[in-house]
């Protein structure tokens, strides 16, 4: 994470492989809040590759937690993990009740 997070400051691109790895330390928890911090304000202002997002969503990808709803037709999906720091309304979760009182099923899920 550490070896990442100076590459980017020094302008390098990461290699997908690279980037996999840092995603899954994040992931895995194995990161403090600051070092996760530190990656991304990185990486924002280098400027991300689009290797670099592939390999940070792939990894992300691995731990999903899968369902396989059982609906009909389609599925309308809401997240919002709600309790920001500044106490904002959490309009996933109004959507999600208004989607489905007019019939539609949802999935409403959060991110934390």
């Amino acid at each position: 994470m550490v070896e990442a997070t100076n590459k980017i400051v020094e302008g390098k691109h990461l290699s997908y492989d690279e980037a996999w790895e840092v995603m899954t330390e994040i992931m895995s928890g194995k990161a403090t809040d600051a070092q996760i911090g530190a990656f991304l304000t990185a990486l924002r202002m280098k400027g991300e590759t689009i290797n670099e997002i592939s390999a940070l969503a792939a990894a992300m990808k691995q731990f999903c937690c899968r369902i396989n709803p059982n609906v009909s037709g389609c599925l309308i999906d809401t997240c919002g993990t709600g309790g920001d720091k500044i106490k904002t309304f959490n309009v996933s979760t109004l959507t999600a009740l208004v989607v489905a009182g007019a019939g539609v099923p949802v999935a409403k899920h959060g991110n934390r």
